[in-house]
């Protein structure tokens, strides 16, 4: 059943942020490099595109309703009915060289987010949360950060470490703090750990830019399958749908040549498989402060 079929081929540079929104039914996620954000049915119909001021990295619900977005220099409120996007938070403003990356919110509403350099090769990246008051830098050290995802019980969180091919673990604390940073998951095949999704049996989903596959990891670290695809370059996931089951993934086009493209045409589009277990509920951002 886990054969992906390509729902939209939206040709994205740089497909990221995918996320299943339950209340509207759609699914939602960015093209970085376009400064594009895309939202369609769960069928890949009734498509639509926004423009951002800046390069967008992620998009994320709020409770009672809108959207919170990362631009290049900070977190923003997004309205879908106008387009327009209005600053909540500046982050970073001292790293002009740096964007922000993928996104996630927790079963508590915080928003963890990480930074990086956008010419990928200074440890300037940092992992942050944002617990919808107070921006708080949780790790740092990073040249391209990705990927922040929980455990089902919210007590442990992943986080990734692109270049260096390696994901971590932190115990995660009631009120937000990472402790226990230890190695999780090391990619020795092919390719550099992108996104990720936890379901609901506790398994780390990893997308693998450059590895054409989402490896799947027992909570101890064990690897324990893979899915394959038919482009290179997989950068995110998400679980949704009524039963948790239903999977979308984004790709990204950036860094392929031209004989790549041409062999890979699908590169870019988003997504969809049918995966045995369900995966865990998206949530929203609990934010105390309005723009």
């Amino acid at each position: 059943m886990m054969t992906p079929t390509s729902l939209w081929e939206v040709e994205a540079t740089l497909g990221e942020g995918v996320l299943w929104h339950a209340a509207t039914g759609r699914v939602w996620f960015v093209d970085i490099k376009k400064n594009h954000i895309h939202s369609c049915a769960a069928d890949g119909s009734e498509r639509r595109t926004w423009t951002a001021p800046s390069q967008v990295s992620a998009v994320v619900p709020v409770e009672g309703g809108g959207w919170v977005v990362s631009l290049e220099d900070g977190l923003y409120r997004f309205d879908e009915a106008s387009g327009q996007f209005t600053l909540l938070r500046a982050v970073e403003a001292d790293l002009p060289g740096n964007r922000f990356n993928d996104a996630f919110v927790d079963a508590a509403g915080r928003l963890w987010f990480g930074s990086m350099d956008n010419g990928e090769k200074s440890p300037t990246g940092s992992l942050y949360s944002y617990n919808g008051r107070d921006v708080k830098q949780a790790d740092s050290g990073y040249i391209i950060t990705n990927g922040p995802a929980t455990s089902p019980d919210g007590r442990t969180l992943y986080h990734t470490d692109t270049l260096d091919k390696r994901t971590y673990a932190f115990d995660l604390a009631a009120d937000g703090s990472l402790s226990n940073k230890r190695l999780f998951a090391h990619i020795t095949e092919g390719g550099h750990p992108d996104g990720m999704a936890v379901d609901a049996e506790g398994h780390v989903w990893i997308a693998v830019f450059r590895g054409w596959r989402i490896d799947r990891y027992a909570p101890d670290g064990r690897k324990v399958g893979s899915v394959r695809f038919p482009c290179s370059n997989i950068t995110k996931l998400a679980f949704g749908g009524g039963d948790l089951r239903t999977v979308w993934v984004t790709t990204a086009r950036k860094g392929l040549s031209e004989e790549e493209l041409a062999q890979q045409p699908l590169a870019g589009a988003l997504f969809t498989f049918r995966a045995d277990v369900p995966g865990l509920a998206q949530h929203a951002l609990r934010l105390e402060e309005q723009a």
